[in-house]
């Protein structure tokens, strides 16, 4: 059983952690919060289905530095910053770097609860997403991380030393698996699934 999306907030103001959590909790979110992105790493659960809300500016580690720290350790959850100072660029950047949005302080219920359900919707795609990833054998894994590069089939099978045939053959069973049925669907895929990358097993040598 899947367990309840959580709402993780990280923040190293008390003030904005207690206002947040009353106010979600308020609203029937499971919420746990934090004062220091460091300790969020050490104890949060990477298989709890939820969303980061995050503030930008804190000592040590930074919103972006935990976003990335996060993503380092595989775990595509969707960050909603909160900064008490925004700027164009740093929201640019933010949203660059996936962000479902970056938010003012303080921040207005109105703005925050539809963000909070794009970002949890998010999270439910990608980890469905996830699943089917899981469903691939090693060598579709591998030729899927190719197709993500742009390659076409014959230069996936000069890099993985097999047939033009057999890369055919895998590319149409990881698309079924996928329930893609174009090029451009399958590229839609892994856009949309922030699955670039490691996620992807990208030079993986697999057994033909």
């Amino acid at each position: 059983m899947t367990p309840p999306s959580t709402i993780f907030i990280v923040d190293d103001d008390v003030r904005v952690l207690k206002a947040l959590r009353h106010l979600l909790q308020t609203a029937g979110y499971a919420v746990r919060d934090f004062a220091a992105p460091e300790i969020f790493l050490r104890q949060h659960d990477l298989a709890r289905p939820g969303c980061v809300i995050c503030d930008m500016a804190m000592p040590g580690m930074n919103g972006l530095a935990l976003h990335r720290a996060l993503k380092v350790q595989g775990c595509r959850r969707p960050f909603i910053f909160l900064t008490g100072h925004g700027t164009i660029p740093g929201s640019v950047q933010a949203i660059q770097e996936g962000a479902v949005s970056y938010l003012t302080k303080p921040v207005d219920a109105a703005v925050l609860f539809p963000t909070l359900r794009t970002a949890l919707q998010r999270d439910a795609e990608v980890r469905a997403m996830q699943v089917q990833l899981s469903s691939l054998t090693v060598r579709e894994r591998e030729v899927l991380a190719h197709i993500a590069t742009g390659q076409l089939n014959k230069q996936i099978a000069g890099s993985c030393g097999v047939a033009e045939r057999t890369i055919k053959f895998h590319r149409a069973n990881l698309m079924r698996k996928l329930g893609l049925t174009t090029a451009a669907r399958l590229g839609g895929w892994v856009i949309q699934s922030g699955l670039l990358g490691p996620d992807l097993a990208l030079g993986v040598k697999a057994v033909s």
